[in-house]
């Protein structure tokens, strides 16, 4: 945000916000315990085995991995092969995306009401402070 938040990059925004989900994941940590830990996988595989073919780590692996819609992990060739897009560039054409397509979920009437209560008592707040300062 620029100018007290009168001007703001909604690429900045996406990237934040991928940014706050990955540390969340992290800050959720790895959850190890008898089932997790899969001592019996680990005795079937054996030190120089496949896990990756393994049910237990499929199911696990998914759970456990941090996902991320800007930033690209792909090997270099691959990435360059797909435009070589720095993070600003998939962030707006996320933006872009976002701003032309999205259909917010109406709220509840129930919700939509108490907000309305909530402003005009705040109208009412601020005509009460305007009549005692004249």
């Amino acid at each position: 945000m620029l100018e007290m938040g009168m001007t703001m990059s909604y690429e900045q925004l996406l990237i934040d916000q991928e940014i706050v989900k990955m540390i969340r994941r992290v800050l959720q940590g790895i959850a190890v315990n008898k089932e997790t830990i899969a001592l019996d996988v680990i005795k079937k595989v054996g030190p120089a085995g496949n896990y990756l073919s393994e049910r237990h780590t499929l199911k696990y692996m998914r759970q456990e991995l941090s996902t991320t819609t800007l930033i690209n992990r792909k090997m270099r060739d691959s990435w360059e092969k797909s435009g070589a897009k720095d993070i600003a560039e998939v962030a707006r054409e996320q933006a872009i995306e976002i701003l032309e397509n999205y259909k917010p979920t109406p709220l509840p009437e129930d919700v939509r009401k108490k907000i309305h209560e909530i402003v005009l008592e705040g109208e009412e707040e601020a005509k009460e402070l305007e009549r005692r300062e004249n």
